[in-house]
């Protein structure tokens, strides 16, 4: 009797296949890993971190060896393979990263296990912070996140977007610390001090978090609580309980199901460089969004847009970043038209434009990091691919395909089956729009890719500003009065109009309102001899605030003037939180003010460089040496 045939499972391939991430020294085209299992042992006094990562392999292609992303600062003990140890040899390969060779044949299909002891402690992104740098001030703290390619350093990796792994994890903490990982399941081990972790979805090796300290937690929601330093648990459970539900939700109606169970967020201490890091079930945040109104949700919705954008779809290589955060901007607006309404979310986007408007001004219209789809070779420091391109031009590429959509409701759809589709994927450009044009098959008749002046390839080619841009006009009921009034105190020198200023109540306006007024006064004309004074008795809950945008923007009005008594204002801002948003535009504008400004900048940064952020360190060096 003939064998009965077996059925031919039709491989579908995708264009970010052929795509090479020049970021990774990996062959991840040939051998790639399915699982890590990770064990970290953490010492606070020596800074040091011993691992032994057991490594899951598959071979893809055969070949003889196995190359993996390491780090310089890293110190590899030990390879095993079948029980054996076996040789390897770690060589440069870029300022961030380095190869790890192992000598090893294998053929297509084959399954495999690495295991790797090695010791780790001061690479990029492995942050050991002394109490003082913590809000508590009480106990020292570790975070190490892997953005965009630094958890080469913490564990050996096929370090790329384009591979996703599952990973299982044990840390044992030294006595009277936790540990928290970006995981669904979270527990505590039989022996003292060891927790364990584990994620049963595919994720990039860059969306793996650990952070040790006096971390403690509270639920805020059904399926979500908010982890801190004690001192803060309080601040941060009345800032986020019940809204973050809320927002998942929002998500969950445009988008389609929140597919990693938990969503937990973690406070990090003020040394944290971004505003959030959208590592799945762990969104990692700053405590500048503890204001104590939710006037910052906004950074919250981003994360968890990242959910579905960014987690379940990602790009395939850094070339690429605008797909992660174009439509999670995109995403996070939508989220905030659902809970907030569309004039608010017109103002917030307003001023997501005026930050890509300056974006232009102070690199220049054909830098080539204002393209969508950025050049990269391994020389080039993937930090600077971090800048408002890929956030602002990127949401404006994503309007524009919901506009040739024809409408929210049918464009939402296809993302909905844009993340079915490509769901544990990575991706490429090329891939969305081929899938957007056959979800859309008239437009693709219609050839809408080529129009002239819209053509798909100008927009990820291309460095100049982008050929549309969304209407923002419904948030003019509150842009207008913050116009109105900074066009008014721009015009003081005259008793009507220093009348009217002087009695305008703003108490009731939202943080984007002031923000938006004090953007207009940042970038007009300088204000006449006086009115700094009059402004800071006027409006005396900007001076004051902690609200985090307002300081910026006050900050860089201070700047402007050269107002001295407010000089410790800035002083204080800078020493209390280490964001690249605010740290790096005050810096800037010190640097190019007078030479009292200078000298206040060099101040400033030699008592706060030890508590920032390598990726900040490192730019406001830049800047000071410009």
């Amino acid at each position: 009797m003939a064998e009965p045939q077996k059925k031919k499972v039709r491989i579908e391939t995708l264009h970010s296949d052929s795509v090479d991430d020049v970021a990774t020294a990996s062959n991840y085209k040939y051998v790639r890993v399915t699982h890590y299992h990770l064990d970290f042992q953490i010492s606070f006094e020596r800074k040091e971190i011993k691992g032994n990562a057991r490594l899951l392999m598959k071979c893809l292609k055969s070949c003889n060896h196995v190359t993996l992303d390491t780090h310089h600062t890293m110190f590899i003990h030990e390879v095993i393979y079948k029980n054996q140890s076996v040789e390897f040899e770690v060589a440069p390969y870029t300022a961030y990263g380095s190869a790890l060779h192992i000598p090893l044949s294998c053929s297509a299909g084959d399954e495999f296990e690495l295991a790797i002891s090695y010791t780790a402690g001061n690479g990029p992104g492995i942050c050991w912070l002394e109490p003082a740098q913590t809000a508590g001030k009480c106990k020292p703290y570790l975070y190490c996140l892997g953005f965009p390619v630094h958890n080469r350093a913490l564990f050996p990796s096929t370090d790329t977007p384009s591979v996703k792994s599952t990973f299982s994890a044990s840390v044992k903490v030294p006595t009277g610390f936790s540990a928290v990982m970006s995981a669904d399941r979270r527990g505590k081990g039989t022996e003292p001090n060891i927790y364990s972790f584990s994620l049963e979805l595919p994720v990039t090796s860059y969306l793996i978090c650990l952070a040790v300290g006096d971390i403690v937690s509270v639920d805020i929601g059904p399926r979500s609580a908010v982890y801190t330093e004690p001192c803060l648990l309080e601040k941060a459970r009345q800032e986020f309980e019940g809204s973050v539900e809320d927002y998942i939700q929002a998500g969950e109606r445009l988008f389609g199901p929140y597919v990693w169970g938990r969503y937990d967020v973690l406070v990090m201490p003020p040394s944290f460089p971004f505003g959030g890091m959208e590592n799945p079930c762990l969104t990692v945040i700053t405590p500048c969004v503890l204001v104590g109104d939710g006037s910052m949700s906004d950074v919250v919705m981003h994360e968890i847009s990242h959910s579905w954008f960014g987690n379940l779809v990602t790009h395939a290589a850094w070339t690429e970043f605008w797909m992660n955060e174009g439509f999670t901007m995109y995403a996070q607006r939508c989220i905030c038209h659902e809970v907030h309404g569309e004039a608010l979310t017109c103002l917030e986007a307003a001023t997501g434009r005026a930050l890509l408007k300056n974006r232009y001004k102070e690199a220049g219209e054909s830098h080539p990091l204002n393209k969508l789809r950025v050049a990269l070779d391994r020389n080039i420091d993937l930090e600077e691919i971090y800048n408002e391109v890929p956030y602002e031009k990127g949401y404006a590429f994503v309007t524009y395909l919901e506009y040739l959509a024809g409408s929210r409701t049918k464009f939402c759809d296809f993302l909905k089956a844009y993340c079915i589709k490509f769901k544990h994927k990575s991706v490429v450009a090329e891939d969305l729009l081929d899938f957007f044009l056959d979800f859309f098959p008239e437009l693709k008749q219609q050839g809408v890719e080529n129009k002239s002046g819209f053509e798909f390839t100008n927009w990820l080619n291309d460095s100049s500003w982008p050929p549309y841009v969304p209407d923002l006009s419904a948030g003019e009921s509150l842009m207008k009065p913050a116009e109105k009034l900074a066009y008014k105190w721009m015009g003081v020198g005259n008793d009507e109009n220093e009348s009217n200023c002087v009695n305008t109540d703003i108490s009731n306006w939202n943080t984007y309102q002031i923000v938006h007024f004090l953007d207009q006064i940042v970038i007009g004309p300088n204000l006449p001899d006086g009115t700094m004074d009059k402004l800071c008795s006027s409006y005396k809950t900007i001076v004051q605030t902690d609200n985090a945008e307002v300081r910026l923007r006050w900050s860089q009005l201070v700047i402007k003037h050269e107002y001295k008594p407010q000089y410790p204002n800035i002083e204080q801002f800078l020493q209390s939180q280490g964001k690249l948003k605010y740290t790096l535009p005050i810096y800037l504008g010190l640097w190019r003010g007078s030479e009292e400004c200078r000298k206040l900048a060099e101040k400033i940064f030699a008592e706060t460089k030890d508590q920032l952020h390598l990726t900040v360190r490192k730019n406001v060096s830049r800047i000071l040496s410009s």
